[in-house]
């Protein structure tokens, strides 16, 4: 293997809110660039940064591909310093999701409060990477090993230590104290830089995140933001000579990202087996349903077209085996109905007969030329997608029946990131620049009011100011990166 055989497993997207300041795609494109063979994106206490990095590995543009590495940083409240933890199959990926969701169902909304005694519970097949603080107590951390080593079959086997450079000027000193405790308990060191931005120009994007996140400014900030700009992803080449003198960290990085086998191509939905009539199939219940629906909307007789379009679809449903989740949506929309509750599904459900004579649309099949294909494609391979509204005062009632009906175990909402608006991100990027408010509030009404792909210098003179300007000028630019 070359020395300058890779993997940054320690990369902190802007999913990690106020800490890391680039986003998921960016880090994808700088290591194609860097022909870094793996990546591992790993979020604090959450899975959410890796979505966007996958979808971007399927850009046309990226023409050097690294390999995803799917895995989270968790940040525990009992003193138990940082993991990184990577699945390394899809069962292990499974019981990373529920151990996030435990720490999440403890916390208040937007935290997680996880403890050592959670990770034990889902330890088994995960990779674990201790990240050990600036000062670390040795008693504390021989503690927590001897406790992951007791909980898994495998020992020691897929625990490691990170190594990374912090450019305060003791890095030897503590790097050597590192390499002693890792021959003491046997487990190797793997290098990272501990990444926070894909790129140096994005350090002081960063620092202000963190002036936000500490409420402070730069100027005040001190030794709360970054020392240096050194954070950032780094090539193979690089990362070796930062490491010459422990060149097995390097070397462990790739024997780490060999063992997982993870990826999201893995994940298909699994839908509830709804319960059908004793001696039928989820299928021969749809097509009944279907029928009994033709006959409800239309109590004459169909014509050809009709009868042939809803013949097909339902073909189509069985080939591709989605019975089970047409029943589910039916169920609930009949729960609604029957509750006298006002739904109506929209979008490209529209374009199906068998959802219309089910009562889940409300387009007729027989006044209009529906096209299946933009709602279920069989070359597509995508799952489909029905959307439901429902009458917004008694929304609860129907989310009460669905847990009732499938279990709290087995129904959620699907979650949203919070994420910067025009006029809040000027509003704090000024405030961390030391800018005053009437400034940040002047900025924030007048140029915002026209937000599109940047700002121009007529804009900030509309605005009352000079865009030769500093610090107007690194206001208006960070704000941008942010959004």
């Amino acid at each position: 293997m070359k020395v300058t055989d890779y993997a940054e497993i320690g990369i902190t997207t802007n999913f990690s809110f106020l800490r890391g300041g680039s986003q998921p795609q960016e880090y994808v494109h700088q290591a194609g660039e860097f022909r870094i063979p793996a990546i591992g994106i790993a979020d604090r206490n959450t899975l959410a940064g890796v979505v966007r990095a996958y979808k971007e590995l399927e850009n046309p543009d990226v023409k050097f591909k690294p390999r995803l590495l799917i895995g989270a940083r968790l940040v525990f409240i009992d003193g138990t310093p940082d993991i990184l933890i990577y699945p390394r199959d899809r069962a292990a990926y499974g019981r990373l999701c529920q151990l996030l969701t435990r720490g999440k169902l403890k916390a208040e909304k937007g935290e997680c409060h996880l403890t050592l005694d959670d990770l034990l519970d889902f330890a088994e097949g995960q990779l674990l990477v201790l990240v050990l603080p600036h000062r670390f107590e040795a008693a504390t951390v021989l503690k927590v090993l001897d406790r992951l080593k007791r909980s898994r079959a495998d020992g020691a086997k897929d625990i490691w230590l990170a190594a990374s450079m912090l450019y305060r000027g003791d890095d030897r000193r503590r790097l050597g104290r590192l390499q002693r405790l890792a021959v003491s308990v046997r487990l190797p060191l793997l290098a990272t830089n501990e990444v926070l931005y894909h790129h140096p120009e994005r350090r002081l994007l960063q620092d202000v995140l963190t002036c936000i996140r500490e409420k402070t400014t730069i100027m005040r900030a001190g030794r709360r933001i970054e020392a240096n700009a050194e954070r950032h992803l780094k090539p193979g080449f690089e990362m070796a000579r930062l490491f010459r003198d422990l060149p097995e960290a390097i070397a462990e990085t790739m024997r780490f990202a060999d063992r997982i086998t993870f990826t999201l191509d893995e994940l298909k939905y699994q839908y509830p087996d709804e319960p059908v009539p004793a001696g039928k199939s989820a299928q021969q219940h749809l097509e009944d349903l279907t029928w009994a629906g033709v006959a409800r909307y239309f109590p004459n007789e169909i014509d050809d077209k009709l009868r042939g379009t809803l013949n097909k679809e339902l073909r189509l449903i069985e080939k591709l085996d989605y019975a089970h989740y047409f029943l589910t949506v039916h169920d609930i929309v009949h729960y609604a109905r029957s509750q006298h509750i006002l739904c109506q599904g929209r979008g490209s459900a529209a374009n199906s007969a068998v959802c219309y004579v089910l009562g889940i649309t409300s387009v007729n099949p027989a006044e209009t030329d529906v096209l299946f294909e933009r709602f279920i494609s069989e070359e597509r391979l995508e799952p489909p997608d029905i959307d439901v509204d429902f009458e917004h005062s008694r929304r609860e009632e129907v989310m009460q029946y669905v847990y009732r009906r499938y279990g709290r175990h087995r129904a959620a909402i699907v979650a949203t990131v919070i994420h910067y608006r025009p006029r809040s991100a000027i509003r704090d990027v000024g405030k961390a620049l030391g800018l005053t408010e009437d400034v940040t509030a002047a900025l924030a009404d007048t140029v915002w009011g026209s937000w599109g792909t940047g700002v121009s210098d007529m804009q900030i003179r509309q605005a009352g100011f000079d865009p030769g300007n500093p610090m107007i000028r690194s206001a208006v630019e960070l704000a941008t990166e942010l959004i």
